[in-house]
Parts: C-alpha cells; structure tokens; sequence
C-alpha cells in the first residue's frame, strides 16, 4: 500500500490514455485527495452494459488517508460515477453551485443524499484540506461553472486545468482573464496537469456566439420542423439554443429527461433566466411546422434518447420529409456506427440533415495549440502534465509544451504512480487502476466472469441441456435440448436430434463417473455436434435431474 511521504504524488485510476472516466489523485504528507469522479459509456465489447465506471481498489484501501473529492465542473466523464462510488469512500465532496445541483440530483435519484456529504463552494472560492489548498479558479467550457483548480502544497503548486478552452464572448459565467492567470504564474507553479483533447487542432476553439450565427442562418433557412440536437449537459449551447428559438420565431421544444434537469438545475442556481417558456410534445406537434424548434438528446446516437426514438417513430414528436435536423455537436470517435444508423433512418423519412462539417453549428469546449501556448506563457509551469486524452493526445502535448520552453514533461497512463517533487517527474510504481461495469443494477469487473460469459454466448451462442437420470445413472427419457443463438435455423430438429443422440451416449459411457465428470462429458459431446454443424463453440450448460 503506498502512503505518501514528505513528497508530492500523482496518480490517474481514469482520464489518461483515454477520453472519458476522469479520476486523479494528489497525495503528501500521508494525505490523499481525489479531483473529479467520472465514468465513461459503453462500447460494443460491453454488450448489455451502459456504464464503465473506474475501479477505486487503490484508493478504497486507503479510505482512511482519503481527504475529500473536489469536482472541476458537470459532465459526466468528471462526476458521473458519484452515485455509485462515492458513498462507499465516505469522504465530502467539493464542488460550485451550478455542479453541486446537478450531484445533489444524482444522489436523491439513486436514494443517498443522506449518505454522502456535498459541501457547495462559491465561484473562485477557496479552501483547505490537510495539506492541500485549494482555489477554484473559473475556466471557460461549455456548462457552467468550468473551474481550474489552483493546489497548493508544501512541495508546489498545481495547476489542474480541467476541462477548458478560450472564450471572448461566454454566453454563461465570466472565466478568468489572461492577467489573472498570469498572477497565478507569478507566485510559481511546479505542474501544470492540462486537458489534451484538442491537442492536435491547429486552430483555436473558437466561440459559443459564432454558433449563435450558424445556426440563425441554419434555421431561418429551414421551412419544416426543426430539431436540434447537443449535448444535454451543454448549458451553453442550450442557451444559444433558446436565444436561437427567438431570432427565428419558433417556439421552442425540449425532449430528453437530461436535457429537462439541466435546464432546471442551471434556472435553480441563477442561469437560464432569459430562456424561452417551452412548450409540450403535444402542443408542438399541432403548431405549424415552420414555427416550433425541438431541442433533443441523443446526437451520439443512444439507442434509448430522444433522437433515436424520434428517428425510428417511438416517440410523441414526429418528423418527415422537409423537416430538418442540426447535430450541433461533435462526432465523439466510437459512435460512428450508431449515428449512422439514427442518420439512415432520418434520411429514409425524407429528413435534412446539417453537421459541423455543413454549417458553423459547434465549437468544441476543449482547446486548440493556440489556446494551449497561452496558457503555457500565463502559468509557466515547471512541469507540464498531460491528462484527459488517449496516448497519442498526451504525448503530443508534453511535446508541444516542451518545444515551447516548458522545461520538464512526463506521459503517464492509469495506474503509473508519479512523484512530481522532490526531484520530479519521476514514474516511481504502477498501482491497479482497472475498469468497472454498471450491469442492471450491480456493479461488477469490467473483464470478469459474468461480462466474459456474455461475451462468449453472444458470439457463439448458447446451449441448455437438462438430463434426466434414475438412481443407478441410466437415462430416463430423451435429453432435452434448447438452444439460442445457434445458426442452425430450418435444420434445428436434425440438429438437435443428433444433440440428443450424443448426450445420450455421454451418459451411456459416463454414468459411473462422478457428478462433475459426467456434465463434462455431456457438455463436450454436444458441443463436438455444435462445431461440426455450424463450425461454432457455443456455450453449453448441463443440468442433471435425479428421478
């Protein structure tokens, strides 16, 4: 078990070598702290899975030298995994205003607002925590309440940037200017730990009011039905959205229960109040076409938000041919095949679609190398460490921030152990940072028994042999046999008579063996028929019944 000493530790259990499921740990002087809590969504490799949660083994052992969890801001890939994990670690949590609504939501949803402490922290207010000071320090990004954290520790400070980009014109919150980023450089910053989604954008971010103008253009252009569809937790974009809706004289739509708790959370902490009165399913779909806009989720092509039931006619808001709908959002990598299919849909019902690379309808809340080498020339940090990308992102950016002067850099993934002073950056161990599944309602090993077995099933197949034997072992009756998934079809009672014959043989040959040995032999009999009708290895399962 690593327990900090007189030295400053670093440890990422999520967020580095990938994009989504953000966990970083600081440790001194004996001490842990743990900033942001996320999780990531599910891929083809978890089928039956929407979930992925981090494994906290590490730091679930170290409970008792675990300070608190400070949250940079909203999004589910920093706060997501809160409602699962959190109360098990029993430690408070810190987080502004707008981010603790959207927590204290989570918690009474899954029934542990009693159980998990969430102590609110003003916009750039600060506070400590045993060796650790801490200073929310506000970053554009596109839901409120972006926040830097400023740590400070007896051995440097830290500059943990989290989700940020430029912005000349927010439309929520006032980020912090270039001179006071650049005071905070002045007082001396050993690390900067910075987001390295955007790494390899030449360009800057670019701002949420050009998205205003896009999408005017967009929609006033438009003579159907609108829909628009974002990111829910995108407050930002939400709120071009609603000023969207007025400029073009449509009365606005919101579908998706997300979309309906940002709107509400933000309104509740002082955001939001000029947005649009909305009107309900039933009330936009007697207006005229050319006068409603409908804000969805689901533009990353979820099987079960707004968008996809839209798409394929499930849900009260209906579109057809001359409607159109804008995907004001970027392409996350991996979801490809699933937008694809919500787009194919659309396009059979006749429906126009408009993405980013159509019309100026998203900039992305993360930043550019421009943005990067401002930041670089305000903190002018000793150490620059990527976070929050997949490998080649955060190499990249020790690079890039390298080639600008930054003296010292080091690339690390989940699980390396970091000393980043005295004399640091200094990989000094590797500790477990693995993944977990929500399955249902339990949580379970990512790669374990269960999600292997469903893996298996769903590649094979499964077979159910149920054996009825007498007291002395002989067969009673014919085996029954049940299959799913099995590409046998219109041959299936050959098959599974040629299944029935060979587990009637297992037995013959087996029955004086014990219990354990004879389910095998039955298990690999039918199996052996399996592979040689459909060149498969499907699951088999033998039950025996005593009669």
């Amino acid at each position: 078990m690593t327990k900090p000493g007189k030295e400053l530790l670093f440890l990422a259990l999520g967020g580095s070598g990938e994009i989504g499921m953000n966990v970083n740990l600081y440790g001194c002087d004996g001490k842990w702290v743990m900033v942001d809590l996320g999780l990531t969504f599910t891929d083809p490799a978890y089928p039956g899975v929407d979930l992925i949660l981090p494994d906290l083994d590490f730091i679930e052992r170290q409970r008792d030298n675990l300070l608190g969890i400070v949250l940079t801001h909203g999004h589910e890939d920093h706060i997501g995994a809160i409602p699962y994990l959190a109360a098990d670690l029993g430690v408070p949590l810190f987080a502004t205003p707008f981010t603790a609504g959207l927590i204290k939501g989570k918690l009474a949803e899954e029934g542990i607002a009693d159980q998990v402490e969430l102590r609110i922290i003003e916009s750039e207010g600060s506070f400590q925590l045993g060796p650790f000071g801490f200073r929310y320090v506000p970053l554009a990004h596109s839901i409120p309440e972006g926040n830097a954290l400023l740590i400070e520790t007896p051995y440097g400070n830290v500059f943990h940037t989290g989700d940020w980009k430029l912005d000349e014109e927010p439309l929520l919150g006032t980020p912090s200017t270039a001179e006071e980023l650049t005071e905070i450089g002045d007082a001396g910053v050993l690390a900067l730990v910075c987001d390295s989604t955007n790494v390899f954008n030449d360009s800057a971010s670019g701002s949420e009011a050009a998205v205003r103008e896009g999408l005017d253009a967009v929609i006033r252009a438009a003579t159907g039905r609108v829909l628009v569809t974002t990111f829910a937790s995108n407050a930002a974009r939400v709120q071009t959205l609603g000023q969207v809706a007025r400029d073009c004289g449509r009365q606005l739509c919101v579908a998706g229960r997300s979309l309906d708790r940002i709107v509400r959370v933000a309104k509740s902490v002082g955001y939001l109040q000029d947005f649009p009165p909305v009107i309900d399913f039933d009330a936009a779909m007697k207006l005229p076409p050319s006068q409603v806009m409908i804000i969805a989720t689901g533009g990353q092509g979820e099987a079960r938000a707004a968008l996809s039931r839209i798409a394929f006619d499930s849900h009260q808001i209906k579109l057809s041919a001359g409607d159109t709908v804008v995907f004001s959002s970027k392409q996350i990598p991996g979801n490809e095949m699933a937008i694809g299919r919500i787009q194919n849909a659309l396009a059979g019902r006749g429906v126009t679609m408009i993405t980013d690379r159509q019309a100026h309808v998203h900039v992305s809340g993360h930043p550019g190398r421009p943005e990067l080498e401002l930041m670089y020339k305000w903190i002018r940090p000793e150490i620059i460490l990527p976070v929050h990308g997949e490998l080649r992102h955060m190499a990249e950016q020790e690079r890039f921030a390298r080639s600008l002067g930054v003296p010292r850099g080091i690339v690390q993934q989940n699980g390396d152990l970091l000393r980043l002073a005295p004399d640091g950056p200094k990989k000094i161990g590797n500790e477990r940072a693995g993944r977990l599944i929500l399955d249902g309602d339990v949580i379970l090993p990512a790669d374990g028994s269960t999600m292997n077995e469903r893996r298996r099933i769903a590649s094979y197949g499964a077979i159910a042999v149920t054996v009825a034997l007498d007291n002395t072992g002989r067969l009673r009756g014919e085996p029954a046999i049940a299959s799913q998934g099995v590409p046998v079809e219109e041959d299936k009672a050959d098959f599974v008579a040629e299944a029935q014959d060979a587990a009637a043989e297992a037995v013959a040959k087996n029955r004086k063996k014990d219990e354990a040995a004879l389910r095998e032999a039955i298990r690999l009999a039918v199996r052996r028929v399996a592979t040689a009708w459909t060149g498969k290895k499907p699951v088999v399962d033998v039950g025996l019944i005593r009669v």
